[in-house]
């Protein structure tokens, strides 16, 4: 009986206390960042003529968290069977809790709850595998970007921003030699299981990989589209901020320039709550090469970090609350015991 109140207890009490923390923290930071409050007026202005515009962008932004609720499904599937509801349910949980926790670990977390007791740690490294598939798309564009932007961006618009050909071909070797690194871990993950397993303490927990092994290459070209097609939604969503900002560059400019602004943030690891202020700063100085509107800069990265971060983890955040974190059947079997 002991267990069965205690796991009540959890079942009643966390859920409502982990919403409340989630909602205050979200709340507090938001009200810390930097010129929010002009960015928060150019936005109302904005929309007031442009609502349809509003109402594709929140559209975006569920195919977006969509698609990587189904990158989860798909890679789940060999420790547990989820729906894509269910799927996204815990991808926006995992994205509230990642609001505060940095390196990944909250979105981990937030989606673990979703599993079965005994499934849960095994989901962390299955989880990993998304994450990875969205990284190598990132650095491969973004490379591509940093090409375009050597070839077409004078000497002196780029010492502007305090990079010079040097830095950035540097860099460009860097991102290549970590593609590579990553393409191979990812296509050859059950090779790398197999060496890991070798060690003796990662011998011991090896039920929580061996799952990585299942991975074929055919899932694995899946799980990286449905990344390129999230990545290409997040280039749709700044071309038309720009447009509706007033951010004047040519399309072609825009895409290159966003692939380098993912590239940056990648590189340069955030607390995504406070990824905002990065965010607007690495803006101005990638976009600033093409446009010298700062503000519709500033409040096109603002309300992107708006609609793709904070609402979906306020969702999220309601999600942790309806959560029951030990499911019915879990507490039956105690019964039995």
């Amino acid at each position: 009986m002991r267990k069965q109140n205690w796991k009540k207890i959890l079942n009643y009490v966390v859920g409502p206390i982990l919403f409340v923390v989630l909602a205050y923290s979200i709340y507090n930071k938001i009200q810390k960042q930097p010129n929010l409050p002009k960015s928060w007026d150019t936005i109302k202005e904005t929309f007031s003529s442009h609502a349809y515009l509003l109402i594709l962008m929140f559209l975006l932004m569920v195919l977006n968290w969509s698609l990587e609720a189904r990158k989860w499904q798909l890679l789940i599937r060999p420790v547990q069977k989820v729906s894509l509801m269910t799927g996204f349910k815990a991808v926006l949980s995992g994205l509230s809790f990642s609001l505060f926790i940095p390196n990944g670990m909250g979105e981990y977390l937030g989606r673990m709850l979703y599993m079965q007791e005994g499934n849960r740690l095994k989901s962390v490294a299955v989880s990993f595998m998304g994450s990875l598939s969205q990284v190598i798309v990132t650095l491969v564009i973004g490379v591509i970007g940093l090409e375009f932007m050597m070839h077409y961006v004078p000497s002196a618009g780029l010492e502007n921003t305090g990079l010079t050909r040097f830095w950035l071909k540097a860099l460009v070797y860097a991102v290549i030699i970590f593609i590579g690194f990553f393409l191979l871990l990812y296509f050859k993950i059950s090779l790398f299981v197999n060496w890991f397993e070798k060690i003796p303490f990662v011998y011991k927990h090896r039920l929580l990989i061996d799952s990585l092994k299942e991975f074929d290459r055919k899932l694995l070209l899946r799980v990286l589209l449905l990344a390129f097609c999230r990545y290409s939604v997040f280039i749709a969503q700044y071309v038309l901020m720009f447009y509706l900002f007033n951010v004047m560059m040519p399309l072609k400019e825009a895409i290159w320039s966003v692939s380098i602004l993912f590239l940056l943030i990648a590189i340069v690891p955030t607390i995504p709550i406070a990824e905002l202020g990065v965010r607007g700063e690495i803006s101005i100085k990638v976009f600033g090469l093409f446009s010298s509107n700062t503000l519709g800069i500033v409040s096109a990265a603002g309300f992107i970090w708006l609609i793709n971060l904070i609402i979906p983890a306020l969702v999220g955040s309601l999600f942790v609350l309806s959560l029951r974190i030990f499911k019915r059947t879990e507490i039956k079997a105690m019964k039995t015991e």
